[in-house]
This record gives C-alpha cells, sequence and structure tokens, in this order.
C-alpha cells in the first residue's frame, strides 16, 4: 500500500489507436521528482475492439454508435479505476485527479474546420468514480490553431533531454510518434525541441495479422514471429513509403482513420504477393519511417523506444540496423516503465491543468501559443 499521508496521487488513463485496452498509471506529484506508484492494464474484449476500430473510418449510423460507445468505454474505464485501486489499498479520496486521454476515433487536424475526438466520457467517468476527471486535452491546443498532437513532447523534455547528445524518443503504439531533443552542443540541423507523428507504428502490422488469423485470441503478431517468416518486398515497400504523408513537413498528425486496411489493399490491388510477406514488408515500412526520420533531424546521438513497439524484438532489430550514427534503446533499458509511460503523461498533464502549467509545445504542434491543457469535470 503507498504510503498516502504525504502523497499526492493521480491517475492517469490512456487508450491507444491499438485499441488493445486501458492503460493506468498511479502517479505521486508530492515528490521530487514525481514519481509513479503502480500501473495497471486492463485489456478490450474483441467486441469492444471492434466497436472501436469501426469508427475509425466514416460508416452508416455512426453518431448513435459513438453516442453508444461513448458512454461504454467511460464504464469500462471507470470499472478498471475502480479495480485498480482496490489493488492498491486506496480510495477515491486519495486520488487528486484523473487524467484522462479518452479513445480517439477521429483527428482530422487538417480539415477547412479542424477537430479531434476522444470519446469514453470524462463525466461519466468522474461520476462513476467520485474522483475529478481532466479531459479534452487536444482542444485547446486545436483551437489556437495547433494539431492538438503530439502533446507527450513536454513530458519527454522534462525527463529524457540531454546536455551532451541529441535525444530521440520515439513511441510505436498504434501511430508512431517522435519527439527531438537536440543537444545544446551538437551539430543538429535543428535547434529546437521538435515532435510529430511518424506514420503507421503497429497499426497497420495488427490490422493485417487480425485478418489472416481471425482465430488468435491475443490479435497482434508476437514479437514479429509472423513478419520474420516473410520477406519484404523492395516495390511494395518503395510505393507505401512515397505516401504524400511521409514527405509532409511538420508540425503533422495522423491516425487510424488516414493508415487503415483500404489504405494498404490500395497498394495491394497491383501485386501478388504471401500474407506474410506482406507483415514483413509493413514492419519495415514502420522501421524505415523511424529511421528516415530521426536521419532528417538528427546526425548523431541516441534514439529511445518506447510503447508497444519496443516489446517487438524483430523491430527492434531493423531500427537498431537502419538508424546510422545513432544508438537505438528502449525506454526500459533506461528504468523507464515503457507500458506506463504514455499513461503517466496523461496524469502529469491532470496535475498540470490543477497547477496552471502549459502541456502544450506550440513548435512541436504549430499552436499560436503555449496554454494550459484539458477542461475539468466534478463527480
Amino acid at each position: 500500500m503507498p504510503n498516502n499521508l504525504t502523497a499526492k496521487f493521480y491517475l492517469g488513463l490512456m487508450s491507444g489507436t491499438s485499441a488493445d485496452g486501458i492503460d493506468l498509471a498511479l502517479v505521486d506529484f508530492g515528490q521530487t521528482p514525481h514519481q509513479l506508484v503502480a500501473s495497471y492494464f486492463q485489456a478490450f474484449d474483441a467486441d469492444t475492439r471492434q466497436q472501436i476500430t469501426a469508427l475509425y473510418t466514416p460508416g452508416n449510423n455512426e453518431i448513435d454508435q459513438m453516442g453508444v460507445l461513448d458512454k461504454l468505454l467511460a464504464t469500462k474505464f471507470a470499472a478498471a479505476v475502480q479495480q485498480f485501486l482496490k489493488q492498491q489499498s486506496l480510495t477515491p479520496a486519495d486520488i487528486s485527479a484523473i487524467g484522462n486521454h479518452g479513445q480517439t476515433i477521429r483527428h482530422r487536424p487538417n480539415f477547412s474546420q479542424p477537430f479531434t475526438l476522444q470519446i469514453g466520457c470524462s463525466q461519466t467517468l468522474a461520476c462513476l468514480t467520485g474522483i475529478k476527471v481532466i479531459g479534452k486535452f487536444r482542444e485547446k491546443d486545436i483551437a489556437l490553431g495547433g494539431q492538438g498532437a503530439p502533446l507527450v513532447p513536454a513530458y519527454h523534455q522534462a525527463i529524457f533531454a540531454d546536455d551532451n547528445r541529441d535525444v530521440c524518443v520515439v513511441n510505436i503504439g498504434g501511430i508512431s510518434n517522435i519527439t527531438y531533443l537536440p543537444s545544446p552542443i551538437s551539430n543538429s540541423k535543428t535547434q529546437a525541441v521538435l515532435g510529430f507523428d511518424i506514420g503507421p507504428g503497429n497499426a497497420l502490422l495488427d490490422d493485417w495479422y487480425r485478418s489472416n488469423h481471425d482465430d488468435d485470441p491475443q490479435g497482434i503478431d508476437m514479437d514479429g514471429r509472423w513478419a520474420n517468416s516473410g520477406a519484404v518486398n523492395p516495390s511494395l515497400l518503395a510505393a507505401m513509403l512515397n505516401d504524400p504523408y511521409f514527405s509532409q513537413s511538420w508540425p503533422k498528425s495522423t491516425g487510424r482513420e488516414y493508415f487503415h486496411l483500404d489504405w494498404l489493399n490500395n497498394y495491394l490491388s497491383n501485386v501478388t504477393i504471401a500474407a506474410e510477406d506482406v507483415q514483413a514488408t509493413l514492419l519495415t515500412l514502420t522501421a524505415t519511417s523511424i529511421a528516415n526520420t530521426v536521419a532528417q533531424i538528427s546526425q548523431s546521438g541516441v534514439v529511445i523506444i518506447c510503447g508497444g513497439g519496443a516489446n517487438n524484438p524483430k523491430l527492434m532489430a531493423e531500427i537498431g540496423q537502419l538508424a546510422n550514427n545513432h544508438k537505438v534503446s528502449s525506454a526500459t533499458s533506461l528504468g523507464i516503465d515503457n507500458d506506463s509511460l504514455e499513461a503517466v503523461v496523461f496524469a502529469w498533464l491532470a496535475y498540470a491543468f490543477e497547477h496552471n502549467i502549459s502541456g502544450n509545445l506550440p513548435a512541436v504542434t504549430g499552436a499560436s501559443s503555449s496554454c494550459v491543457l484539458g477542461i475539468s469535470h466534478s463527480p
């Protein structure tokens, strides 16, 4: 049981674009620096995952589907919070606030009227748990002309910056994104902190695997074994890397409403290729897009990989081979709890909201100014 006599506990709640489940992180901001106390993961069942991914692209009756799922996810979030608190021998009164990222189902920062949409109703979550919830973290940044993403670079800067070398922090979830932290003494191509979405991370790998292994309850290519059984198709890889998103200048952000199976099938329509070769090529697409991005912004330094992709040894090995002049390591190897890192970020954003601390970096998102992010929902 954590010592809560001097603690200021915040919960971070994250459900990523991989739609695999709920990540929770209990963070003590009564310590300097703040400390991760414990973490928790609750997997989604197959039906919930299907309901989420069905909303990544336009379809019939989607407003009703979204409304129902918004509340359903809030009940699942609340159940996970309650189970986690019980596990930690804590009560709702011990928690200052929950930072709820929610589940992104649409991200359209480049529309004529830009918007982003995360569901998992924060008000319902607050009422069910009896804990104040801070949510809607992306909306103000978009209102100020930004992409609303990525939001993790401000946190990455606080924990990973190194005066002696460039640091590139790459999070590989459904989408891969990068935070670039230049060393003041380096010969980097830029001296500004950067952050943006690179492209597909695990999204296409997971979708293609599931479409060919519907009998596998895990639903992922464990350790990249299936990809390892195939061979990369150079022409398919080159065609996918030629997608306009990869050459688009930053700030930029994307999501699974862009990189999905229909996107992949468009490239497969003129190719005869074994399914395992497609998987091998998709893995190399993720690795190559990451390595190319690192080379664009930094001459040498370290690449820290976090997110689910860090658990894929095949993917990690390919990134290591392709990222010339950069040492590639996982966040775990540096003593960081990789699996809970993003949830910790949203605990920090809830803390930042309550302490009037800016949560965005305009150089990263493109917003006109820095600002406090989030909206508070009382029980």
